[in-house]
């Protein structure tokens, strides 16, 4: 057996999600063939270039025009539809690999790749089962297609309005967003601080995505200059300008605070911590989830993580950090509250869903297998 998953790397989750499952579907089918492809930089790296250098420079540079294009192409019309037309074309693109590849099941995690499939579908160029992997915690319409053979939801509610919406509920499954299989088991979190050099002390993990986005410079600021006792750990992505200017600052400071780049530890850097601070990207979150870990979100992305951020704040997990005094406010009344730190935890637990990829897997075993 063989299985294609496809993605588009605007951001990392996408990336990341992928490789959960294509690690899953290993560890489950021993025998099984899983390949993962960057499908727009595969159809032509031209392209790729174009969408995603589109796409981080609207959200570094103009946010709030990035949240209306966000939101007109939720409405089903517009930019929805140029989207499904560019797709449609590339989706013979796309055809050349499928047939080179011979995929007994397809699965993709970014809405382009799955338009694409759509449309071979359609055309009835695909047979094999083509599933979609939602990451994040709200609907869009750009994920609303017919095509599909099955759609991976965060939870029922999301469920419930893809119902809502057209999708027929039995090809809807509510098994979460994949994390990689390292986040289920736990670490040895005093021998974690003794290699890190950090103490047994409430610790905050600062985050900002694969790519560093993000207010984390002044919420570190305020971080290093409260009286709190606390010590930080910022993972900057792959921005090192972010890195660089972090470093200096955490310099001056008597706080301990550890500085890392992109990094394959998350798992470990949030066992050791007591509260993650960070933009609200869907693989982040359901990670936090899996760890049980509070959150306090800053900075979110216009649109998709938004919506992430509401369903956080609606199910109790988290807190929004508007500004830097507001951060060390919250902070100062939550790290010496015991029972909103477990109330939190609870929440998280609750929410998170620790084996979706094992449980996509399955699901793909038996969409095979007829």
């Amino acid at each position: 057996m063989r299985v294609l998953i496809l993605y588009v790397s605007v951001g990392t989750g996408h990336m990341k999600a992928a490789e959960a499952l294509k690690e899953s579907i290993e560890k489950q089918f021993p025998g099984w063939s899983v390949d993962v492809f960057d499908t727009l930089k595969y159809i032509n790296p031209v392209i790729d270039k174009i969408v995603v250098g589109s796409y981080l420079g609207a959200l570094k540079r103009s946010p709030g025009l990035y949240s209306r294009l966000y939101t007109a192409s939720g409405s089903g019309t517009g930019i929805y539809d140029v989207s499904k037309a560019i797709n449609k074309v590339l989706a013979f693109k796309l055809n050349s690999l499928i047939n080179e590849y011979k995929p007994s099941a397809i699965v993709c995690t970014h809405p382009f790749p799955m338009q694409m499939l759509s449309t071979l579908k359609e055309r009835k160029k695909l047979s094999v089962p083509a599933v979609a992997v939602l990451t994040d915690y709200v609907v869009h319409s750009l994920w609303l297609d017919n095509g599909m053979d099955a759609f991976i939801v965060a939870n029922d509610l999301m469920k419930t309005e893809m119902m809502e919406r057209g999708i027929p509920g039995n090809i809807i499954f509510p098994y979460g967003i994949p994390v990689s299989p390292k986040f289920l088991t736990g670490s040895d979190k005093n021998k974690l601080k003794l290699e890190l050099g950090l103490d047994n002390k409430f610790t905050v993990l600062v985050m900002g995505g694969g790519m560093g986005f993000g207010n984390i410079e002044n919420a570190m600021a305020s971080l290093l200059d409260c009286d709190i006792d606390i010590q930080i750990i910022a993972v900057t992505g792959t921005n090192q300008k972010l890195k660089n200017q972090l470093e200096q600052s955490a310099v001056k400071s008597k706080k301990k605070v550890i500085v890392l780049s992109y990094t394959d530890k998350i798992n470990e850097l949030m066992d050791i911590s007591d509260l993650l601070i960070t933009k609200p990207g869907g693989m982040t979150i359901s990670e936090a989830l899996v760890k049980g870990l509070p959150i306090f979100i800053i900075s979110p992305i216009p649109g998709q993580e938004e919506g992430n951020a509401n369903f956080l704040l609606r199910s109790g997990v988290a807190n929004k950090i508007e500004d830097s005094s507001q951060l060390i406010n919250v902070l100062s009344k939550v790290a010496n509250d015991p029972v909103t730190l477990n109330t939190m935890r609870e929440n998280s637990r609750f929410w998170s869903k620790p084996h979706s990829a094992t449980d996509i897997a399955r699901l793909l075993g038996k969409l095979v297998s007829g």
